[in-house]
C-alpha cells in the first residue's frame, strides 16, 4: 500500500552526520520554529546493486517552487495527487529523463566523488547561510518517547522515505504509489536558487502503473540491439526495438507567443544516429491533453510540432511530457510563470 502519512517539511539544517557502514543514511538536524527533526536520506541500498542513483539539478525551475516559498515552517501533510507539490519523478518532469541519474557510492577515497560529499556540499551551503531552507519529501516518524540515537535531541522525531517511492522490488513492493516521492530541495533565499537532490534505488522500475505505481509488466528499455542483430540498413526505430528514455528529447518551446490566437509550438530532437517512427507517439500538457504525433525524425533534426488546438502551454506554469507509442513517458520538462511571462520568447530547456 502507499506511503500512510505523505508530506513534506520546511525547516533549516542546523547539523548534519555522513552516512557510515553502520548507518548508510545520511543524516540532517533540521529545526522549524519549536521543533527539531533528523533527516534519514539513504545512500545506500539494501538490495542489490548498493549505490543509488542520484540527481541534483542547480537553479531548479519547476512551478511547484512557486507554492513551496509560500509554506510555513514545519511539517506539512500533502495528497498524493497531481496538481500540488507532491513529487512524482515518473510524472511530474521534475527532470528529463532516467538517463540523467548516476549510480554513485556512498563514501570511498578522494574529494567530491561520493553521494556523501554531493550531498554535503549543499547542506553545508545552507547550513552557513541565513536565509536557507531545506524541503524534505518523505513519510514522517515520532513524536518518540526517547532521544534521536543520532542527534540526542528529545523527543525523537525526523522523515525518511527520502527517495523515489514506486517502482519497488521484493519486500518494498508494498510501498508503491504515485505522487509520493521523496527528495531534498533547498531554497537560497537571498541569491534567489533552488538545488535539487532526488535519489532512486538502481532495483527501482522507471515506468509503473499510473494508478498503483507498481512496476509495468514487461517493461521496455535499454540500449537497442548491435553487433549486426539489427538488419542494415537500418530500419526506422523501433518498430520492433523500443527507443531507450531520452534518446527523442523536447529541447525547445514557445509558450508564450505574440500571434493571436496563440501558435504554441514544441521543438523534438532526435538525439540518435537512426530515424525514430513518431507514429503513435504524444505530447501531453500539465491536464494531460494529448497532441499526436506522426511521421519520422531523422538523426540529430529538430521537428517543430504546432500544438494548438490539442494541447495548451499555459503562461502561468506548466509541464510538457512526450509519450512513446506504448504510452510511456520517454522525456518531459518543466517551467515556470517567470519563465513564460514575456511573450515571443523561447524557452529553451
Amino acid at each position: 500500500m502507499p506511503l500512510k502519512n505523505y508530506g513534506v517539511l520546511r525547516a533549516t539544517p542546523v547539523d548534519r552526520h555522513l552516512g557510515t557502514g553502520d548507518n548508510p543514511h545520511y543524516q540532517i538536524l533540521a529545526v522549524d520554529e519549536q521543533d527539531r527533526y533528523r533527516l534519514a536520506v539513504n545512500v545506500k541500498s539494501k538490495l542489490w546493486p548498493s549505490e543509488l542513483s542520484y540527481l541534483i539539478v542547480p537553479r531548479f525551475r519547476h512551478p511547484i517552487t512557486e507554492s513551496l516559498e509560500q509554506l510555513e515552517p514545519g511539517w506539512h501533510k500533502l495528497p498524493s495527487k497531481a496538481g500540488g507539490v507532491a513529487l512524482d519523478y515518473i510524472r511530474g518532469n521534475l527532470f528529463g529523463s532516467f538517463a540523467e541519474m548516476t549510480p554513485l557510492p556512498f563514501s570511498v577515497p578522494g574529494p567530491d566523488n561520493d553521494l556523501n560529499e554531493k550531498i554535503d556540499r549543499y547542506v553545508q551551503r545552507a547550513m552557513a547561510s541565513e536565509n536557507a531552507w531545506v524541503y524534505a519529501f518523505g513519510e514522517p516518524w515520532g513524536p518518540e518517547n526517547k532521544r534521536d540515537k543520532i542527534f540526542g535531541f528529545a523527543p525523537g522525531r525526523g522523515v525518511h522515505d527520502i527517495h523515489m517511492n514506486q517502482g519497488n522490488a521484493d519486500d518494498f513492493v508494498k510501498d508503491d504509489g504515485v505522487w509520493q516521492d521523496g527528495g531534498l530541495l533547498f531554497w537560497y533565499a537571498d541569491q534567489q536558487e533552488w538545488v535539487a537532490l532526488f535519489l532512486k534505488f538502481q532495483s527501482q522500475a522507471i515506468h509503473t502503473d499510473d494508478r498503483t505505481g507498481h512496476t509495468l509488466p514487461e517493461e521496455p528499455g535499454g540500449p537497442p540491439a548491435e553487433h549486426g542483430l539489427l538488419p542494415r540498413p537500418t530500419p526506422v526505430w523501433p518498430p520492433t526495438h523500443a527507443v531507450p528514455d531520452g534518446l527523442v528529447r523536447i529541447v525547445a518551446a514557445k509558450v508564450n507567443t505574440i500571434e493571436s490566437p496563440e501558435d504554441e509550438t514544441v521543438i523534438l530532437l532526435n538525439t540518435s544516429p537512426r530515424p525514430i517512427d513518431l507514429d503513435g507517439w504524444a505530447l501531453l500538457d500539465r491536464a494531460k491533453h494529448r497532441k499526436p504525433l506522426t511521421g519520422t525524425l531523422n538523426p540529430g533534426e529538430p521537428m517543430i510540432i504546432h500544438v494548438r488546438p490539442d494541447i495548451e502551454l499555459s503562461n502561468q506554469g506548466g509541464i510538457i511530457s512526450l509519450l512513446n507509442a506504448e504510452g510511456l513517458k520517454v522525456h518531459g520538462v518543466s517551467y515556470t510563470r517567470d519563465q513564460a511571462r514575456e511573450p515571443g520568447w523561447t524557452l529553451v530547456f
